[in-house]
């Protein structure tokens, strides 16, 4: 956790307060959301984690007749054990992409069967900002993929679990790659970039936002004491934290990035967020689990994952090189 984000929460932690969510720290959480983007009649919703904001959101959009499009490495499709197909009711078509991006060429193919009881139906076209190789939607990509949606009465979905790395790494603003591009609904995180936990929901639709709180009651994501996942928006938005935080663990993943290079380490994808994706023999891989954790991404490949925080210094990166690279010359 960000020091900050711990003092807020003490700060919190004063005499009593109405329960869920009805309390002045989520009020000036909600604000700093609004402002961050600009739009004053938005209404975020704050929930524990990300598996659970993506299911209360994805609940939002769908009826269990419709289907949901993504990415084959989506966080929906491969690590939250089935969550959103149990919640929604809905099914997943999963798309293989080269660098976890969809495109509208990629994704046109499978919009078919509208009005014909035998299919499911298409309805939200879902992404994550960044995706889970690393890879960044510039707001070009986000509009084509807005636009697509729209043109056959469907939504676009963003799991923004790393959306402050994006913002970061394209120089652009919350609202230049959410509002400003046409998405629907998305998610801001807070667990991976500093907060103890907590994820915002935010629908930038009138129809999204209706019913959202009794899906994040039957989704068990309503939080008595929500004032303790609030209270830390307040600093990480209003004080810049999130794109802080951001700003750090991007950097310290180019600097790591940089120096696996320089010593033969072959990189897969485009290093774009505080992600890096490599391939290592296994022999080498075992031995840096030996000292460090982190998970293996590819078996067959031998491809692995290593993730920046943002409190990563220089210091451990060298440590880390110095390491593989005795391990290489061995």
């Amino acid at each position: 956790m960000h020091p900050r984000i711990m003092q807020a929460i003490a700060e919190a932690n004063t005499n009593h307060t109405v329960a869920y969510g009805d309390d002045a720290w989520t009020r000036h959480a909600e604000d700093a959301v609004r402002e961050l983007l600009g739009e004053k009649e938005i209404q975020p919703m704050f929930v524990f984690n990300g598996t659970g904001a993506n299911v209360v959101a994805l609940q939002a959009c769908l009826l269990p007749f419709h289907s949901i499009i993504c990415a084959s490495t989506a966080h929906i499709a491969v690590d939250e054990c089935g969550a959103p197909a149990k919640f929604t009711g809905c099914v997943l078509k999963e798309i293989v992409t080269p660098d976890g991006k969809l495109t509208p060429e990629l994704v046109r193919p499978l919009l078919h069967g509208f009005g014909f009881e035998h299919h499911s139906q298409p309805k939200v076209i879902a992404i994550s900002q960044t995706t889970e190789l690393g890879t960044a939607y510039t707001p070009g990509e986000l509009k084509a993929l807005a636009g697509l949606a729209h043109e056959h009465d469907m939504y676009l979905f963003v799991d923004g679990t790393r959306m402050a790395n994006a913002c970061d790494n394209l120089d652009v603003s919350l609202r230049e790659i959410t509002v400003d591009c046409g998405v629907d609904i998305f998610t801001l995180g807070g667990t991976k970039n500093g907060l103890m936990m907590g994820e915002a929901i935010v629908p930038l639709r009138e129809e999204l936002a209706e019913n959202l709180k009794y899906y994040r009651k039957q989704t068990t994501q309503l939080y008595s004491k929500m004032r303790f996942i609030s209270a830390q928006f307040i600093p990480y938005l209003k004080e810049g934290i999130w794109l802080d935080n951001a700003r750090r663990s991007n950097a310290a993943a180019q600097r790591l990035a940089t120096e696996m290079k320089k010593i033969g380490v072959e990189l897969t994808q485009k290093v774009e967020s505080n992600q890096l994706f490599f391939i290592l023999p296994k022999e080498i891989t075992d031995k840096l689990l030996e000292r460090y954790f982190f998970y293996s991404w590819d078996e067959e490949r031998d491809e692995s994952r290593l993730v920046c925080s943002w409190d990563t210094t220089d210091k451990d990166i060298d440590e880390f090189i110095a390491y593989l690279s005795g391990l290489q010359t061995k």
